[in-house]
């Protein structure tokens, strides 16, 4: 895969579609993943509020705060040197007033480093969407699935497959491309609407279960390199089973330690070691 070989701007991933380049996005939540990440090319870092069920055990990402989200975007930006690192705006800190929606997304670039953020929803969040765009803060929309809404929505389920409801979203679509976002994640709607979407805005499109013609694709890592052990969404395709290697090397350690095999023993006696110290001096 290529390195990346120079910092990725929003502006990068615009273009990206005009040249009808695919663009790829995973999540990551660390330094050591991130720089992975990159150095396998990935062009885009999302740190998802997804930290609160793959990394804090939560069962949805409704608990994760801001400060959380601040600590792991700050890691993230530490290990990415060229990659473009969007932070996922938690549950409350973006719906309440569009004043602190300004003052926590500035926390996010400010405190955690990060190029831009993340916002789920459509016509409610245009006001805020605008509003960080006229101060400097880009933004990624979030429209179908949208997890902070997982009790209104009745569960993780498939979105926007009656025809009023994909009128809706393609609507809310064009409402936060307006608004200036610089692109939007469609998550777990019909492929046919996503199309559809694709083709409407001019901004790019990231699909996560939405089919195969958005402009990118965006995976959690933690799913896509099999780390994590609970659920695991039916479209994502797992490149790995790091989370199985990883208990064959905690058992082969274990065993070792039982058995003093690790650490090895030591061939000099405490005798030959003071005398070789002593030399040394």
């Amino acid at each position: 895969m290529p390195e990346l070989t120079r910092r990725v701007r929003v502006t990068d991933i615009k273009a990206k579609k005009l040249r009808g380049e695919k663009i790829a996005m995973l999540t990551a939540y660390d330094a050591t993943m991130a720089r992975l990440l990159e150095r396998a090319g990935i062009e885009i870092l999302l740190v998802g509020d997804s930290l609160g069920m793959v990394v804090m055990g939560e069962e949805t990402t409704i608990p994760v705060t801001l400060e959380a989200m601040i600590h792991h975007t700050r890691a993230v930006t530490r290990g990415a040197r060229r990659a473009l690192v969007v932070a996922d705006m938690p549950f409350l800190t973006y719906q309440a007033s569009v004043a602190d929606a300004v003052r926590n997304a500035g926390r996010l670039l400010q405190e955690g480093g990060a190029a831009a953020v993340k916002v789920e929803g459509g016509r409610p969040v245009v006001e805020a969407v605008r509003r960080f765009v006229e101060v400097g803060i880009p933004v990624m929309g979030h429209l179908g699935l949208i997890p902070q809404s997982v009790h209104q929505l009745g569960g993780l389920k498939r979105q926007a497959v009656a025809g009023e409801e994909a009128e809706r979203l393609l609507e809310d679509a064009v409402l936060l491309e307006q608004a200036g976002v610089f692109s939007i994640v469609l998550e777990s709607i019909p492929p046919e609407l996503a199309r559809r979407v694709t083709e409407t805005v001019a901004v790019p499109t990231i699909g996560i279960g939405a089919g195969p013609y958005c402009d990118g694709q965006v995976l959690v890592c933690y799913d896509a390199f099999g780390l994590f052990d609970k659920f695991v969404p039916p479209f994502v395709k797992q490149y790995a089973n790091l989370g199985a290697e990883i208990v064959r090397a905690a058992e082969a350690y274990a065993g070792d330690v039982r058995a003093g095999r690790f650490p090895e023993p030591d061939s000099k006696t405490a005798d030959e070691k003071a005398r070789t110290h002593s030399h040394d001096r």
